[in-house]
């Protein structure tokens, strides 16, 4: 049968500080990075958006067009009949062709006024659109400068930081393996429920340096000790002493 080695409780405690100074470090990093990772990736969401609005106003003026393409084709056949109604009118027999006739040619002229119309309305349409399409453009554009410009800021900032993230990266994974898999559970549940990821910190001027609440000189002599994991009533953060915080150097 396989020896699990059994860490004493000061290991469990310097591998936590380890993995915590780690963390910490690469959330340096992030700082650095602050809201752009997010502004830019709202902004690329924004433009597609934007597009996609593009896209849709330019289908939109299409199908207005062919529309009256159709209504101008209406009108030319429309035309075309009136014209031979008119040469049937010169070769009536009788009142009732005759009405008759007209009838047809007075309906094809009420169809000629009706296509005039809709074409009318259709280019006061395509009108309109082509603004909402020459704003969208215009913003499209604008949203693209400020993009480009964050972009290269960002680009900067992880290019200068590229090296030491992966050197961090890489020392906190080697740390998670020497951490015990329940301390690491509590661990990554304290450090999410904090803003700044500290989720192991020293007792500085007899308080909780995540904190700030009063430890009593009884609980801090029992941190010295290292014989048991302590956490804070408080805040939930595991405490160290400073020695051993001090110790744990990261390169």
């Amino acid at each position: 049968m396989a020896h699990v080695k059994e860490y004493s409780v000061q290991e469990k405690l310097s591998s936590l500080v380890t993995l915590q100074k780690i963390e910490s470090k690469l959330d340096e990093l992030k700082v650095l990075k602050g809201e752009l990772p997010i502004e830019v990736a709202d902004l690329e969401d924004e433009i597609q958006g934007l597009h996609a609005r593009q896209t849709r106003i330019e289908e939109e003026i299409n199908g207005i067009t062919e529309f009256i393409e159709q209504k101008k084709e209406a009108i030319k056949e429309a035309q075309a009949l009136a014209k031979k109604y008119e040469k049937q009118s010169d070769n009536v027999k009788n009142n009732r062709e005759f009405e008759a006739i007209n009838k047809e040619l007075e309906m094809q002229q009420l169809e000629v006024k009706l296509a005039e119309k809709h074409i009318k309305d259709a280019n006061e349409e395509i009108a309109e659109k082509a603004i909402a399409l020459d704003k969208a453009k215009k913003t499209i554009a604008a949203k693209d400068g400020v993009l480009n410009t964050k972009k290269d800021e960002l680009g900067k900032i992880i290019a200068s930081t590229e090296k030491e993230e992966k050197h961090f990266n890489k020392l906190a994974a080697e740390a998670r393996e020497s951490v015990d898999p329940r301390l690491l559970a509590s661990y990554n549940k304290i450090r999410k429920s904090y803003r700044n990821g500290l989720a192991v910190v020293q007792v500085e001027r007899d308080a909780c340096g995540g904190c700030f609440y009063s430890i009593p000189p009884q609980k801090q002599s029992e941190i010295r000790q290292h014989k048991k994991i302590m956490v804070c009533e408080n805040c939930g953060r595991v405490l160290v002493d400073a020695d051993l915080h001090t110790s744990v150097e990261i390169k």
